[in-house]
């Protein structure tokens, strides 16, 4: 908001909750924010992620239909929040991607050990910050987990995936923005939680770019549609696996890591995308003085405009 603010960007946040919208040919008054019509914004920024509803994506789609601009878009923020279907699009392009499988209860314990082995990584089809994802280091520990899950929600959607040992406790987050590969931060939680996620209480650091880590995170992010993306890559002995792409990624712990202003370079892409710009190269304002830019911000199921 104070970045936006120092850019003469006109940036307001708003709940889902706040939202009604209206199937009608009258489309300038189809979206009511608490039971009012309002003016389209020039851009959504949604910052829901995984916790995106479908209720929040009708909104965003809506908005879409609409004229308007959203960064990241509907489709974009549902694929990647399927974490199978996004590890399928990236394997389909020949990318690599930890070994997943998908669980049907009873689960085959057999075939689990034979395709994917012990230990093994254990996620939900949803999640960021790394809740709903669990780590069975023996077949024994697995089938007491698969049990209690099968006993509780027998129709939950659950992937497992391959171990990557020389990535415990480690990875790398890349910040990509319009799809360039914008900062780079090692997370690592010293040993004491498999997951490095920073929310969690790994530290992070910066980390050198490399051509291989570059392209991994920008083909992940061009494959899959986002505009703002963090890709997170598994170390893999000397070389890497693309663990998932998050299309609400936090920035806190990467610019406590790194010298970078994302919320500036979000919106500088933004304005050029939208080109934003007048003849002496600055943004262009309206007769108030600013530039009316709606975004979508949220945590928890917030959503600005």
């Amino acid at each position: 908001m104070a970045v936006a603010k120092e850019e003469g960007i006109d940036l307001q946040v708003y709940s889902p909750d706040r939202f009604d919208l209206l199937v009608t040919r009258e489309d300038e008054e189809s979206i009511l924010i608490d039971g009012q019509p309002v003016a389209l914004p020039d851009f959504v920024l949604p910052r829901m992620g995984a916790g995106t509803t479908y209720f929040t994506l009708a909104i965003i789609r809506h908005l879409e239909r609409l004229g308007v601009h959203c960064f990241n878009s509907s489709q974009s923020i549902e694929t990647v929040k399927d974490k199978l279907y996004a590890q399928q699009i990236l394997a389909e392009q020949n990318l690599p991607t930890p070994k997943t499988m998908l669980v049907k209860f009873p689960v085959n314990i057999e075939l689990v050990e034979k395709q994917i082995g012990f230990p093994v990584v254990i996620k939900t089809l949803s999640g960021s910050q790394g809740s709903g994802v669990f780590l069975s280091k023996s077949r024994g520990e697995f089938d007491d987990l698969m049990q209690q899950i099968e006993a509780t929600n027998p129709k939950a959607n659950i992937i497992l995936q391959r171990f990557i040992k020389s990535s415990h406790g480690r990875d790398l987050r890349v910040l990509t923005i319009g799809g360039r590969a914008v900062a780079y931060m090692e997370r690592n939680s010293g040993g004491k939680n498999f997951k490095a996620n920073v929310s969690l209480g790994a530290t992070g650091s910066p980390h050198p770019i490399t051509p291989e880590i570059e392209w991994l995170a920008t083909q992940t992010a061009n494959i899959l549609n986002l505009d703002v993306a963090g890709i997170d890559l598994l170390f893999d002995e000397e070389h890497f696996k693309i663990c998932e792409a998050n299309s609400s990624p936090g920035f806190e712990g990467l610019e406590q890591a790194v010298d970078i202003d994302v919320a500036r370079e979000i919106l500088h892409f933004i304005r050029i995308r939208l080109g934003i710009f007048n003849r002496s190269g600055q943004v262009s304002k309206n007769n108030n003085g600013v530039k009316k830019a709606s975004a979508t911000h949220a945590k928890s199921e917030q959503l600005t405009v």
